[in-house]
């Protein structure tokens, strides 16, 4: 056994010959970040080596002086003797735990009759007693009141609630408060007496974005929405992007990780929601959940291995319903959890409520429908016919993989002018506070300013020969600086660098090429679309000029693009909402013809061509105007 001393651990790690470094440092307390999902790629987990024997088995991210100055990869570094280590300040992925909309921004469905569409009811029974002349068991006795209000068949019922059973219709004087699931013909709960008149029934729709996590809780009586909050998905730490994840979760206990870092994230909300509506988590009966394909599987502890690996299948599309203890929401324990169905490996159940949400099945018109996020899931077609595919976007529009990118939130730039002569930049940012960062549409924004200024060229190079000091050389290459340190919230400069236009570049890449594609194997031009429906909530707040003018959308006339927010979350409050919904959305999902693009040689084509502002073919951008 070999002794490893950390800077920032009062214990020293004791491992065996080959333990990671990130291995060791996870035993005494210390989370290093692993972005790229422990592959070496990323660099953001490098530590300093003082003293001692390691070997580092890849270098990719790191220059000779940083291993002359004795940093290594704590992921790709393994210990063959004792050693001193520095684990040196780490990017911190910052809680900005926020509302995604004011409950009033939430239209209830039109006619939402709760008798009607929600499978969960509360029942007020007051069954007979046995008698020496009715010797019908509790359980069928309770089960034949049940239906004869309800009219389910073969109530099911769980061996905890068995067990209570007796006891509280005796407590209860033999009138008892019963909840269950008319969908699932399965008792959820059963309390002695009667309920108030005027109690809600407490259900939550869960969105599982790659990025972010977002939760509404509602009241299923009347179909408001009584709190939404969304978090960082804590599973950012071992992956930014699905491959890096499936990958982590492949390794000895990740998945088992990477499953509690997600419940952790979801059950916060949980709470944090339940607090400010002054309710307990336990009177939650119902939960739907809408991720896509890699979420899904990892938030259930399911292997994700084939979803990366050809052919690219998952494990299963359509989960049967689960109970909460089930799955580790810290919810009623039997509580119903939903998790909606998807399509394909790469088209999850967030797109098929985000379908649902835009209306996009129902509808006569040519519609192109885009999910801007991590993953670019695209779906073109309309009541008569879906095509779907996606693509790996990466997370740079949602703020991560770039160096001072952020979520939209307070002191985040979200709109950027650049003169066209002096090349000073104008900016505004969330809450008119000291910047601290840039969110994805202010990237968006920035990046267009920059091409139309002459900033960069076509190929995405900044032009260092202007001669002004925004324009300069830093730690990461070429750079450009939107804001000096006496400007902004955290007294650092804020710019962005050649690895950051990349990024971009590569994101809205993929993202055109993916719809280009899709049309091309349809056979519906881009002129035929009659509309584009953006969802995800990043796509909320583009601007189409500028995202026209990047080459990340097609060049239209403004008027045919409409933005829609998190469609996915909206999708999986409908179905919470309406059992109608619920079979639409399994409707849809088995209706939509899933293209893998990976298997289609067209798409490398595509996405190398849109890897320049805007465009290889500026016939596709007649309104771009390049001086």
């Amino acid at each position: 056994m070999h002794t490893v001393r950390f800077n920032s651990a009062p214990e020293a790690a004791h491992v065996p010959t080959g333990t990671l470094l990130v291995e060791a440092a996870g035993q005494v307390g210390i989370d290093i970040q692993q972005p790229c999902g422990g592959q070496g790629r990323c660099g953001r987990c490098a530590v300093i080596v003082d003293s001692g024997a390691v070997r580092r088995r890849s270098t990719l991210r790191l220059s000779s002086a940083d291993i002359e100055a004795g940093y290594a990869l704590a992921c790709q570094t393994v210990i063959e003797g004792d050693a001193a280590i520095t684990v040196p300040p780490q990017e911190q992925i910052e809680r900005r735990l926020t509302t995604d909309l004011t409950a009033r921004e939430v239209p209830i469905p039109a006619g939402y009759n709760p008798f009607e569409a929600q499978p969960i009811r509360r029942l007020s029974l007051t069954l007979s007693p046995p008698t020496m002349d009715d010797q019908t068991d509790d359980w069928s006795r309770l089960q034949t009141a049940a239906r004869q209000q309800t009219g389910v068949e073969n109530l099911r019922v769980s061996l905890l609630l068995l067990q209570k059973l007796g006891h509280v219709l005796r407590e209860g004087g033999w009138q008892v408060e019963v909840l269950l699931d008319t969908d699932e013909a399965r008792l959820i709960d059963v309390k002695a007496g009667y309920p108030a008149d005027d109690a809600p029934l407490w259900g939550i729709a869960i969105d599982i974005g790659t990025t972010t996590v977002t939760v509404w809780l509602v009241n299923l009586l009347t179909g408001e929405v009584k709190a939404q909050v969304a978090e960082y998905n804590g599973q950012i730490a071992r992956g930014e992007d699905v491959i890096s994840r499936i990958i982590y979760s492949g390794k000895n206990n990740g998945g088992a990780e990477l499953r509690r870092l997600i419940l952790n994230t979801i059950n916060t909300l949980i709470e944090t929601a339940c607090q400010r509506t002054t309710i307990s988590a336990d009177d939650i009966l119902k939960a739907t959940i809408a991720g896509n394909s890699t979420m899904m599987h990892l938030l259930l502890g399911i292997p994700a291995q084939t979803i990366r690996l050809t052919p690219f299948v998952t494990a299963v599309n359509t989960v049967p319903c689960l109970t909460a203890q089930e799955v580790g929401l810290a919810i009623h324990p039997e509580a119903t959890v939903d998790c909606l169905p998807g399509v394909a490996s790469y088209v999850g159940a967030d797109i098929s409520a985000g379908v649902l949400a835009s209306g996009l099945d129902d509808t006569e018109a040519i519609t192109l429908f885009i999910d801007i996020g991590t993953n670019g899931e695209i779906v073109m077609g309309n009541k008569e016919w879906l095509v779907t595919c996606a693509c790996s976007a990466g997370p740079a529009f949602e703020g991560s993989g770039v160096l001072h990118g952020m979520r939209a939130t307070k002191g985040a730039i979200e709109e950027v002018w650049i003169h066209t002569t002096t090349h000073e930049p104008t900016f505004r940012v969330i809450g008119n506070v000291r910047p601290r960062g840039i969110c994805g549409s202010g990237l968006i924004s920035l990046l267009a300013e920059m091409f139309l200024t002459g900033v960069v060229d076509k190929g995405g190079n900044i032009n260092l020969s202007l001669q002004n000091p925004r324009v300069r050389m830093g730690e990461h290459g070429a750079e450009y600086v939107i804001a000096y340190a006496k400007e902004t919230g955290h007294n650092q400069d804020i710019v962005i660098t050649r690895v950051d236009i990349d990024n971009l570049l590569r994101a809205k890449a993929a993202i055109y090429a993916g719809f280009t594609v899709l049309a091309d194997r349809v056979g519906v031009p881009l002129a035929a679309v009659e509309q584009v429906l953006v969802g995800g909530a990043f796509g909320k707040y583009i601007n189409v000029e500028k995202a026209v003018e990047i080459g990340l959308l097609p060049d239209m006339s403004w008027d045919q693009f409409h933005f829609l927010g998190n469609t996915s979350i909206k999708g999986a409050y409908l179905a919470l909402l309406d059992r109608r919904a619920r079979t639409r959305i399994q409707h849809i999902a088995g209706r939509m013809t899933y293209i893998e693009l990976s298997a289609d040689n067209s798409f490398y084509e595509a996405f190398t061509s849109a890897l320049f502002l805007p465009h290889t073919d500026l016939a596709r951008f007649p309104s771009v105007k390049v001086n």
